[in-house]
C-alpha cells in the first residue's frame, strides 16, 4: 500500500517538491513554469520525473501553481496526466491560495504576496476575495516590477529633464552607457520583465539617500496596503471587533522603506490590523492544502480528483 504526500510550489524561477513519507521528508526543485505554455503539462513532467529519478510515489499531490487559468483549473486533467497508478487524490490551486496557506495557514486574514508580480487573497468566514494579480501590462501595482519600472521612468526623467536629478540615473546608466538607446535594447530583451524588477533593488538600495527612489518604494508600501485593506473589505473583516491578521511575503516587503509604508498606511485604514511575522512559503501552503478543512472558504478555490487510498 502507497502512502505519503508529495507537495508542489510552481513557480517562475522553478518547481520545488516536496515528498513526505512517514518521518522522511526530501525536497527537490525543477526548472520554472513557462506562463505563455500550458501548466498542467509542465506540472506532470517534473512530478513524473520527480517520482521515476526518486522512486517516491505518493498517494496524496497537492499543488500550488502560478499561470492557473481556469481552462487549467481541473486536479483531473492533471492526474490524468500523472504516470503513478500509485496516485489517488490530486488537489489543484492557484499559488495565490498555497500563499496564503503558507504564511497564514487557515485562519482568516489576508495575504500580500509581493515579488516581481503581486497578488492579495483575502478569506473570511464565508468568502475570499483576489485582488491584483493581473500581470505587469494590466496591474500588479506596487510588485517588484511596478517599483523597476517607475525607478526607470524617474531615471529617464532625470536624464532628459522633465524631473528632478536622481541617483537612479547614475544606476541605469551603469548598465547602459547611451541612455539614448537603453530603451531599444531593453525592449528587444526576451527576459525584460525579470530586468525591469530587478531595478526594484537598485531604488531599494538608494531610498535612505535618493528622496525619489524614496518616494517610489513609499508609493509601492502604500498601494500594497491599499490591495490588504481592499480584499479585507471585501470579505467583511475590516469592520471586526477583534484584530485582524496581516501577513506580507515576497522580496518586495523586505525592504525597509516598502515595508515601513505598508504598516503604515494600513493601520490608517485598517486600525485592527495586526501584522504576523510568517516563514511559511509555497511548499508548507501546497503541504497545508491537501489537509484543508472541507467547510474552509478557500475551498471554493481549490479543484479536487480521486479519493485518498
Amino acid at each position: 500500500m502507497v502512502s505519503g504526500l508529495l507537495s508542489v510550489d510552481g513557480g517562475q524561477t522553478g518547481i520545488k517538491m516536496r515528498f513526505e513519507h512517514g518521518d522522511e521528508t526530501q525536497e527537490l526543485r525543477f526548472p520554472g513554469v513557462q506562463t505563455q505554455e500550458p501548466v498542467l503539462p509542465q506540472l506532470a513532467r517534473a512530478i513524473n520525473q520527480a517520482i521515476a529519478e526518486h522512486n517516491a510515489p505518493s498517494a496524496v499531490i497537492s499543488v500550488g501553481t502560478t499561470g492557473l487559468v481556469k481552462a487549467e483549473h481541473d486536479a483531473r486533467q492533471l492526474f490524468e496526466l500523472i504516470d503513478s497508478p500509485a496516485t489517488g487524490q490530486i488537489a489543484l490551486a492557484h499559488d495565490s491560495v498555497t500563499s496564503y496557506l503558507g504564511a497564514l495557514g487557515d485562519h482568516h486574514g489576508v495575504v500580500v504576496a509581493a515579488g516581481t508580480g503581486v497578488v492579495t487573497l483575502a478569506v473570511g468566514h464565508d468568502a475570499v476575495a483576489r485582488i491584483d494579480g493581473w500581470g505587469h501590462i494590466m496591474g500588479d501595482i506596487g510588485s517588484g516590477y511596478w517599483i523597476g519600472q517607475q525607478a526607470m521612468d524617474a531615471a529617464m526623467r532625470g536624464f532628459d529633464g522633465r524631473g528632478p536629478a536622481t541617483a537612479l540615473t547614475d544606476q541605469l546608466a551603469a548598465r547602459w552607457p547611451d541612455l539614448t538607446e537603453a530603451y531599444i535594447e531593453l525592449q528587444a530583451m526576451p527576459e525584460r520583465v525579470a530586468t525591469v524588477a530587478s531595478f526594484a533593488q537598485v531604488a531599494a538600495d538608494l531610498a535612505a539617500t535618493d528622496a525619489i527612489a524614496a518616494q517610489i518604494c513609499a508609493r509601492a508600501g502604500s498601494e500594497l496596503a491599499n490591495s490588504a485593506a481592499t480584499a479585507l473589505r471585501r470579505v467583511a473583516l475590516a469592520q471586526g471587533a477583534g484584530p485582524v491578521l496581516v501577513a506580507g511575503i515576497g522580496g518586495v516587503l523586505a525592504g525597509e522603506y516598502v515595508k515601513n509604508s505598508f504598516a503604515q498606511e494600513l493601520e490608517r485604514l485598517i486600525p485592527a490590523a495586526q501584522l504576523q511575522d510568517s516563514s511559511g512559503n509555497g511548499l508548507d501552503g501546497a503541504q497545508r492544502l491537501s489537509r484543508l478543512p472541507e467547510d474552509h472558504a478557500l475551498q471554493e478555490l481549490v479543484s479536487r480528483f480521486g479519493t485518498q487510498r
